[in-house]
C-alpha cells in the first residue's frame, strides 16, 4: 500500500473492480495544467510562511517543470493505481526529487485541490467559449449585413404557419441577440466562480500559518472563499456554467432546426454547403444536413449533463463526498459539445446559399399580408377587433376561391368594408409591408440597419 497516499490506515488493497470504479484519472487528467499551476503557487506560499526551505522550494519547482516537460512530450508515466491527476503528479514529483515532494501537500487536501483546479479550468474554458461566441456573433452580423442590400425577404412564422414577412437580416439578428445573452450568462458565471477554495483543506481549514489571500491573488482569483465547508462541498459554480451551456445549446439547436426545415424541398429557402452535409448509402439524390441535425441532437447531451450534476448534488450532506467526482465527466463533455457546435456554425453559416426568389414568393403567399389590411382599417378608426373580423372573412372567401390577396381589386375591398380606399392597394405589396414595420426592434430595413450598426460596434466590427 506504500504507493497509495492514503494507504497507512488499510491492511489490504482495494478490490480490482472497486479501484477501477473509484479512479478518476481517465477524465481529471484534463486538469494537469491547472494542477501544476496550483502546485507552484502553493509551494511558493509554503516557502513564504516558512514551511519550506529555499532548497526544498527550488527542488519542487524544478521537479514540477520536469513533470510538465514529460507530459508535453508524452512520456509522463500515468498510473491508474494512483486514482487521479493530483496523486499522479505528487507521486512523480517525489520520485524525481525525494522527500521534499512529500511536503508539497502540507496544509492542503485533495478536496480543496480539486475544487481549485476545476475553477481554474472552467475559467479558461469560459474564456475560450466567449471568444468562440464572439466569432459566431460576428458571423451573424456579417450575414445580416450581406443580405440587407438587396433585401432578402422570407416569411416569418408563428405555430410554424406563415404569419408576416420579415427580412432575412432580421432573422440573423434574432439569433445574434440570443447568443449575446448567452455570452452574458457565461460572463456572469465566470465572475461568480472566480474565488479560491485553496487552503480550505479537507473541510475545516488548517492550523498551518498559510496565506490564502496570497495564493488567491497568484492564481488570478478575486478573493479566497470565506467558508471552508462551502469551498470544498459546493458545485453550484459548475451547475451555473452547465445552465448557461444548456441555454446556449438550445439556441444553437433552434437555429439548426430552422436551417434543416428551410433546406427541405418543401421550404426550399436555403442550401447547406456540401462540406457540412452527407449523402445516402442507397439514395444517390440525397443531401442530408447531418451536422445541423447533430447540433440539434447534442443539445440533449448538454441538458443531460446539467440534470446529472443536479442529481449528484441535490442531497449531499456537507462537506466533501466522493459523489462530487461525478462533476467532471458531464461538465467536460458539455463544454466540448458546445465548443464544437459554435465552431461548426461559424464555419457553416457563410456557406449557406439562400434562394431569394423562393423566399419572396413564400412571403407573399399564404395571406401573410392580411394583417396590413386589418391595421389599415384600424388606422382609419375602426376598432381593431372589428377590423380583424372583416379581414378574416375576406381571407376565408379568398381561400375558398383559391385566390391570393394580391389578386384583389379595390371594388372587392370596398365590398368588404367602405373604409377601404385606393391607398389600401399598396399594402398588398411585399415591399410596403416590410417598410411599414419600422417600430423599434421591427423588421423594416431602417430599423434593422440601425440595430446592425449597433451590433457591429458591440462585436468590434465598426
Amino acid at each position: 500500500m506504500a504507493h497509495r497516499t492514503w494507504g497507512g490506515r488499510f491492511a489490504e488493497g482495494p478490490d480490482a473492480l472497486a479501484a477501477r470504479f473509484n479512479a478518476s484519472l481517465s477524465f481529471d487528467q484534463a486538469l494537469w495544467r491547472e494542477d501544476l499551476w496550483q502546485n507552484r503557487v502553493h509551494a511558493r506560499m509554503l516557502h513564504e510562511v516558512g514551511l519550506l526551505t529555499e532548497e526544498e522550494l527550488r527542488a519542487i519547482l524544478e521537479g514540477l517543470d520536469r513533470i510538465e516537460e514529460e507530459i508535453q512530450a508524452g512520456t509522463f508515466p500515468w498510473r491508474e493505481a494512483l486514482e487521479d491527476v493530483h496523486m499522479n503528479l505528487e507521486a512523480r514529483l517525489t520520485e524525481l526529487i525525494g522527500p521534499p515532494g512529500g511536503k508539497l501537500h502540507t496544509a492542503r487536501s485533495r478536496n480543496d485541490q480539486v475544487a481549485t483546479d476545476l475553477r481554474l479550468f472552467l475559467r479558461g474554458a469560459i474564456d475560450e467559449l466567449l471568444a468562440l461566441l464572439l466569432a459566431l456573433r460576428r458571423v451573424l452580423v456579417g450575414e445580416a449585413e450581406r443580405h440587407l442590400e438587396p433585401l432578402h425577404v422570407l416569411p416569418g412564422y408563428t405555430h410554424l404557419q406563415r404569419a408576416q414577412p420579415i427580412l432575412l437580416s432580421h432573422w440573423f439578428l434574432a439569433y445574434y441577440e440570443m447568443l449575446s445573452r448567452d455570452a452574458g450568462r457565461l460572463e456572469d458565471a465566470r465572475e461568480r466562480l472566480n474565488e479560491s477554495p485553496l487552503g480550505a483543506a479537507a473541510l475545516a481549514g488548517t492550523g498551518f500559518p498559510i496565506d490564502r489571500h496570497h495564493t488567491a491573488r497568484e492564481l488570478g482569483f478575486t478573493r479566497p472563499m470565506r467558508n471552508s465547508l462551502d469551498a470544498v462541498a459546493s458545485r453550484d459554480f459548475a451547475l451555473e456554467v452547465l445552465s448557461a451551456l444548456n441555454i446556449g445549446m438550445l439556441h444553437l439547436s433552434r437555429m439548426a432546426e430552422e436551417l434543416i426545415l428551410y433546406s427541405t424541398e418543401e421550404f426550399g429557402f436555403v442550401e447547406v454547403p456540401d462540406a457540412f452535409a452527407t449523402g445516402s448509402s442507397i439514395m444517390p439524390q440525397k443531401k442530408n444536413p447531418d451536422i445541423l441535425e447533430l447540433i440539434r441532437a447534442k443539445a440533449g447531451r448538454v441538458l443531460g449533463a446539467l440534470v446529472a450534476l443536479s442529481a449528484v448534488v441535490k442531497g449531499l450532506p456537507l462537506a466533501y463526498n466522493k459523489d462530487l467526482q461525478e462533476d467532471k465527466e458531464p461538465l467536460l463533455d458539455a463544454l466540448a459539445t458546445y465548443r464544437d457546435s459554435l465552431k461548426l456554425l461559424a464555419a457553416l453559416l457563410p456557406g449557406l446559399r439562400w434562394r431569394r426568389e423562393r423566399m419572396g414568393r413564400a412571403a407573399e403567399e399564404g395571406y401573410a399580408l392580411a394583417t396590413e389590411l386589418a391595421d389599415y382599417l384600424a388606422a382609419k378608426g375602426l376598432p381593431f377587433r372589428e377590423a380583424h373580423h372583416v379581414v378574416g372573412r375576406l381571407v376565408r372567401r379568398l381561400a375558398e376561391e383559391g385566390r391570393a390577396l394580391k389578386d384583389l381589386a379595390l371594388e372587392e375591398l370596398k365590398a368588404h368594408h367602405p373604409l377601404f380606399a385606393e391607398d389600401a392597394l399598396p399594402l398588398l405589396r411585399l415591399e410596403t409591408a416590410i417598410h411599414r414595420r419600422h417600430s423599434f426592434g421591427g423588421t423594416a430595413p431602417e430599423a434593422v440597419r440601425e440595430r446592425l450598426l449597433e451590433a457591429k460596434k458591440e462585436v468590434g466590427l465598426d
